[in-house]
Parts: structure tokens; C-alpha cells; sequence
């Protein structure tokens, strides 16, 4: 009864909202990265700025969830889905630093589609969280996230294939395995994103 009386902490919600927003920029940073190279110093610290904004609102996340007396939703799914949301920012950053460290030059083209696949994932990403409290939309995103995934992986293993068929030179074999990988890891992360936003929205309807 008494939880029923006090006021619950809303603004949660509007945190999520701000951490899907954190993660679209980081994408559409890094899709610029792989169709500038060019720019890539400029690109890179750009993403690792979101990064820190990211982390800096994790910090106020948790501060707000230790203080707060009654969440709108259960304190585990909030502290899992923020968790979540930045573990995809982190990787977005960790796959813009990669392109740095392994000194990528032209990109190829499955490098740019993963990576427009990827923001069209996080685009999903921030609706679903947006519409959090509606459990058909949300439902409905987790669906195009997984769309997306299936076909994030399609093009993964055609790309690693003509890599390893093709490729004569050793080190760039290499290069661009691992950025296929760092790219196929983000996108993965961005499912379970999508599902962990299903769990939450069932249980809450």
C-alpha cells in the first residue's frame, strides 16, 4: 500500500531515451567513418566523446537509482537495460578505435554495409526504448533488430569468405577480419538489446 502512495521516479525513462540517443550519434559517427576514411581521426574521437558523455550519464543513472525509494520498473531490468544500451556504445567505440589501431585505408564495402546495418539497429533500438510501455511496438522493433541481425550475419560470412578466397596479402586478411568481427560483435549486442527491451515491456505491461 505505502508504494502505492509515494510518487514514483519517473525520470528514468527519460535517461534510456538520452542513452539511445547517445548510441544512434556513435552509430551514424562510425557509418562516417567507413564512408570517409579520411577522416578518421576526426571520426574516432568523436565517437570516444559519446563515449564519455555515455559513461557520464551511467554515472547520474546510478546515482538516481540508488537514491530513489520506489522506479517505475524493477530496479535490476533498469540497471540491465542501461547496462546493455552502454556495453553497444562501448563496442561502437571500441570498433572506431580498432579502425585506428589497424590503420585502415579504403574501407571495403561489406565494412560499410555492416556498419549501416548497424545504426539502422540502433535506430530500432531508440523507438523501442522511446515506446518502451507499449509492448506490441517494442515487439515489433526487437523483430527488425533481429531482421537485421540475420542479415548482418549474411553478410558477414560472405565477406570473411571472399576474404580468406581472394586475399594475397596476410596482414590485410587480418586487418579486415577483425573489423568484421568488432562490426558482426556490435550488431549481436544490439539484439540482445532488443531483447532484453521485449523482457522488460512484457513484464511491465
Amino acid at each position: 500500500m505505502l508504494a502505492r502512495l509515494l510518487p514514483r521516479d519517473e525520470g528514468f525513462f527519460d535517461l534510456f531515451n538520452q542513452l539511445a540517443g547517445h548510441l544512434t550519434t556513435s552509430a551514424r559517427l562510425l557509418t562516417d567513418l567507413f564512408a570517409s576514411t579520411g577522416r578518421r581521426a576526426e571520426l574516432v574521437k568523436a565517437v570516444k566523446d559519446v563515449e564519455h558523455q555515455a559513461d557520464e550519464l551511467m554515472a547520474s543513472l546510478n546515482v538516481r537509482l540508488d537514491r530513489s525509494f520506489i522506479t517505475p520498473i524493477d530496479r535490476e531490468d533498469i540497471h540491465l537495460l542501461a547496462s546493455r544500451l552502454d556495453d553497444v556504445i562501448d563496442l561502437v567505440d571500441g570498433t572506431a578505435r580498432r579502425a585506428d589501431m589497424l590503420h585502415i585505408g579504403e574501407s571495403r564495402q561489406p565494412a560499410r554495409d555492416l556498419a549501416t546495418i548497424l545504426l539502422q539497429a540502433t535506430g530500432e533500438i531508440a523507438l523501442a526504448v522511446k515506446e518502451m510501455r507499449r509492448p506490441p511496438v517494442v515487439a515489433k522493433r526487437a523483430m527488425e533488430i533481429k531482421r537485421l541481425e540475420e542479415q548482418a550475419d549474411h553478410i558477414y560470412h560472405e565477406a570473411v569468405g571472399e576474404l580468406f578466397a581472394n586475399a594475397t596479402d596476410a596482414i590485410e586478411v587480418m586487418r579486415w577480419k577483425e573489423m568484421y568481427d568488432t562490426l558482426e560483435r556490435t550488431i549481436d549486442a544490439c539484439q540482445y538489446v532488443g531483447t532484453v527491451l521485449q523482457s522488460i515491456s512484457l513484464k511491465n505491461a
